[in-house]
């Protein structure tokens, strides 16, 4: 079924009808699917799939209805290239589209075991051209529609499959955090904001061709066939140290309520999804499946931390009603896990692969996570927190250490990397119109 955590409540105002499923519809809970990544080495091939595949692409209609599967697909720069897009088409990107996120490297802080020279096969090479993603309620929806692109796929020669990595989830993560439900309303999708939502935010800033945030439209390339009622695509794979991560709680709390409390403060929600703000002593499963409830809160009587620690994960990726709030993280978010979650009591890792798919999507996208690692996720002075970097998702450095607010503070020491780069890419997602067009041109 779908997720409980968006109504449709007025008309839409948005070209739905062309605007690939996947920007507007909330991923089912539980949820199967596949990420894809193929390489095109003939032009007329890569332009043939895309006539195949074009029909299989879900719109956004109807996006408040079940739905069993959905097919999404996207570009890199280099995937236009291969296409042969013309060059003043490519030359209308911006500018670190067209590099590419191996290039840009050094703007994510993607150092150390997170460099591009150790990701996995084929990121941070040129051929990763086209991204295909299949999303489903159930295995047997999922299977089937698999199975069809496939097909298609298979049928073209000159279109290579160069990865294929299946994920799957109920909702939480491999952590065992619930995930995936909180979202930007955006402006004339139809959907109402829930408590804590904030006001819509203009469709500008997830769709190309409306007014943003300015009241102007953001750029969008050329021509309009292209551009119009597409949008940017950040895809960066990790591997998850959950066995880490457990062992951390154990070296550092005594007894399982204390682990699950310490385990929150890093995150700045319990498990449930129950945010400190609201719960700040126990969990309470209860409000983490309310969706009235679940986001409806600020850190405005919690200056200090005392509830939720200022260096919390939530806390830096959403800082809400603070000075440093601004339209930076402004996406939406369809990430995903892959591999099996490891119990809480389980201290050594069992070598099998797990982790999460880190997915945003919006005009500015690319922009906006560059931000996000650089200054909030691995920067050592976010909030006056001096070398203190994110807690769960970035590159630790030797001897780091986690604060936990209070009288006296505790500074628990030993933090480590929970989540390691695998790889990752830019895409450019076009409407299902300007699929047609590549296809044609």
């Amino acid at each position: 079924m779908p997720s409980p955590f968006r109504r449709l409540r007025r008309p839409p105002t948005l070209d739905l009808d062309d605007i690939q499923a996947t920007l507007l519809r909330a991923r089912p809970e539980p949820y199967f699917g596949t990420h894809a990544i193929l390489e095109i080495t003939e032009p007329a091939a890569g332009r043939e799939l895309l006539r195949r595949l074009a029909p299989r692409v879900t719109s956004a209609a109807r996006w408040d209805e079940p739905q069993p599967s959905w097919l999404a697909l996207a570009l890199s720069y280099q995937g236009l290239v291969a296409l042969g897009v013309p060059e003043e088409s490519l030359a209308s990107f911006p500018a670190n589209f067209r590099a590419g996120m191996a290039a840009r490297a050094e703007r994510l802080r993607d150092t150390g075991p997170n460099a591009p020279q150790h990701w996995e096969f084929p990121f941070g090479t040129p051929r990763v051209h086209v991204a295909v993603s299949v999303y489903a309620e159930n295995e047997n929806d999922w299977r089937a529609e698999v199975a069809a692109y496939e097909k298609e796929l298979g049928d073209v020669p000159g279109v290579r499959l160069l990865s294929h990595q299946d994920f799957a989830a109920d909702g939480f993560n491999v952590f065992g955090y619930r995930d995936g439900f909180s979202q930007p309303v955006v402006e004339g999708s139809g959907a109402e904001p829930l408590p804590g939502d904030g006001r819509p935010i203009k469709a500008g800033e997830f769709v190309l061709g409306y007014a943003s945030e300015t009241g102007l439209p953001l750029p969008v390339p050329a021509p309009d066939a292209l551009g119009r009622n597409g949008t940017y695509v950040v895809f960066r794979k990790y591997h998850s140290h959950v066995a880490a991560f457990n062992k951390f709680l154990h070296d550092n709390a005594r007894t399982e309520e204390e682990r699950e409390l310490l385990a929150a403060k890093l995150v700045g929600r319990w498990r449930s999804g129950a945010p400190l703000a609201l719960a700040p002593e126990r969990d309470d499963t209860a409000l983490g499946e309310d969706p009235n409830r679940i986001n409806d809160f600020d850190y405005a009587a919690d200056p200090r931390g005392l509830c939720t620690p200022l260096g919390s994960h939530i806390r830096r990726m959403n800082p809400r009603d603070t000075k440093l709030t601004v339209l930076t993280d402004v996406n939406i978010r369809r990430s995903t896990s892959y591999g099996h979650p490891l119990p809480a009591d389980r201290l050594k890792d069992d070598g099998r692969q797990r982790g999460l798919d880190f997915i945003a999507l919006g005009s500015r996208a690319i922009d906006n996570v560059e931000f996000l690692q650089s200054e909030w996720v691995n920067s050592g002075n976010f909030m006056g927190l001096g070398k203190e970097k994110d807690p769960m998702i970035s590159l630790q450095d030797k001897g780091a250490y986690f604060t936990v607010p209070g009288t006296p503070p505790r500074r628990v020491q030993g933090i480590q990397s929970f989540n390691t780069l695998l790889g990752g890419e830019y895409f450019f997602m076009p409407s299902l119109s300007a699929i047609r067009w590549l296809g044609s041109n």
